[in-house]
């Protein structure tokens, strides 16, 4: 059986999905849902404040709370694998894998994973989808001295990032956001039309790991995501 607040939050998804809420509906409030579904307030605040994290509702102070834009939302604040962040909102993930292969790494890869130009490196490209529909095409270069065993993982039951946060936990990242034309390759991928824009991530991995010194740590990884702009919305909740 589902906790009663991932109840609540089933029930808000398919209200949504169904149209019966739509971006800017107002959403009950928590007494209202406590009442609903025989519950805590304490539980309908959880269900709420969880879908204001996710980007699925919003929070007017003092008004209510709102369906917020249609499109799911990824956090810009924190790490998270696109499977946990797809399984949270009540969706299916599927993903499709392109590329599974050990490649020699060019110039430009080499400087971004800090081996040596030429040295074999894993190379991955995976779109991953929610409910049936692609949101992330993730083209990623990966260390092997950190997960040699990189190519034999199955990938359709956990993504890279997770099996490489398990080795090489993670202790620093570098991240940028830019709006970019999808190129034909990657738009076909997605099911989107040429020239479409996407919102692309470039992010590089750190680990400090077991003997590594101090500091930032050695280079894991480097993932270049592109999510189309009309699927996804990247954003967070701060509170000061």
């Amino acid at each position: 059986m589902q906790p009663r607040y991932r109840v609540i939050k089933t029930a808000i998804l398919d209200a949504i999905e169904t149209g019966a809420m739509k971006p800017g509906s107002q959403v009950p409030s928590e007494n209202q849902l406590a009442q609903q579904h025989g519950v805590s307030r304490m539980t309908a605040r959880r269900a709420l404040s969880e879908m204001v994290d996710e980007g699925i509702l919003m929070r007017s102070q003092g008004i209510g709370t709102f369906v917020s834009d249609s499109r799911p939302m990824s956090s810009m604040l924190e790490i998270k694998s696109i499977r946990d962040e797809i399984e949270l909102r009540g969706h299916r993930y599927t993903n499709e894998i392109l590329v599974l292969e050990t490649s020699p790494a060019s110039d430009a890869i080499s400087q971004r994973l800090a081996v040596d130009a030429g040295e074999p490196v894993f190379h991955s490209i995976i779109v991953h989808c929610e409910n049936n529909l692609p949101v992330q095409y993730e083209d990623r270069w990966v260390n092997p001295a950190w997960i040699d065993d990189y190519l034999d993982k199955d990938f359709k039951a956990q993504t890279a990032n997770f099996y490489l946060n398990q080795v090489a936990p993670l202790s620093q990242a570098d991240h940028s956001v830019e709006a970019v034309i999808a190129e034909k390759d990657i738009a076909q991928a997605l099911l989107i039309k040429p020239k479409e824009p996407c919102l692309k991530v470039t992010r590089r991995t750190f680990s400090r790991g077991q003997g590594v010194a101090t500091g930032a740590g050695a280079v894991v990884s480097y993932a270049v995501l592109y999510h189309p702009g009309s699927r996804y919305r990247l954003g967070g909740h701060l509170e000061f």
